[in-house]
Formats: C-alpha cells, structure tokens, sequence
C-alpha cells in the first residue's frame, strides 16, 4: 500500500481538504497523511465545506512535519509555495508534486464570498486528487 503525505504550511485548510479527497477516491490503495510546517488547527470551514460534499474531515488533526519524519513515504504532495520551500528533507525515494492552490482562510468579504472561496479551492483539490489518484495509484 502506497504512502502519501499532503504538506501545506499550517496544516489547516488546503491540506486537510487534499486529504479528504485523498482518501475518499484513493480507497484502499493508499494511506493518506496531511502535515504542516506548522500546526494551525482544522480550520472549521474547511470542514463544512467538505461536508458539503459528503466528506467528513471532522475527526482530523492539524500535525507538524516531524511526527512523521519516520514513515517511508511514497509521495509527498505540496500543495502551497510556502510549503514547498520549507519542505523538510525525507530519508526516503518519496516523489515529490507539487501543486499551489490559493488559501481560502486568507479570503476577506462577506461570509457567503468567504464560503465561496473555500469551495473553490475545494473543487481545484477535488480535480487535482481525482487525477493523481488515477495517475499514481491506478
């Protein structure tokens, strides 16, 4: 079973979204792990935009990099620029992809265009997740 970690910068939105998706079409191929830089906590919209979609990430936490500095990674998935510069060295043959989506926590308006702002990263992850998926782990 393949390895592979998200890693965005606080391990709170676009990570955690990836993750969800990650698992939700992945299945049983792989085991799925989301990490920060940084620890930021689960950002609650990220949580009801997802479950928006059926997908419930409730239950999940916001980790920093090192906890998992052990486990042999298959894929390491960047899905900031921060958190692609800042990525830590893994002791491993992890391939590493890169994909920056926007921060929706970074958003500013009313709720409802915040809202909007979240699903729209949201959906950018839900394609991005769908291809690998179907790309690397068949």
């Amino acid at each position: 079973m393949k390895k592979v970690l998200v890693l965005c910068t606080g391990n709170s939105c676009r990570s955690q979204i990836a993750e969800g998706y990650l698992a939700h079409f992945a299945g049983e191929k792989a085991e799925i792990y989301s990490a920060g830089v940084e620890t930021h906590g689960v950002n609650p919209r990220a949580i009801a935009t997802m479950a928006e979609e059926g997908i419930d990430i409730s239950g999940h936490t916001s980790n920093n990099v090192s906890e998992y500095a052990d486990i042999p990674f298959d894929y390491v998935i960047t899905v900031c620029d921060n958190a692609r510069e800042r990525c830590p060295y893994f002791p491993t043959e992890a391939t590493k992809i890169h994909h920056n989506f926007p921060d929706p926590a970074r958003a500013t308006g009313t709720e409802e265009e915040i809202r909007e702002a979240f699903r729209e990263t949201r959906d950018q992850i839900k394609e991005f997740a769908r291809r690998f998926v179907s790309d690397y782990l068949g």
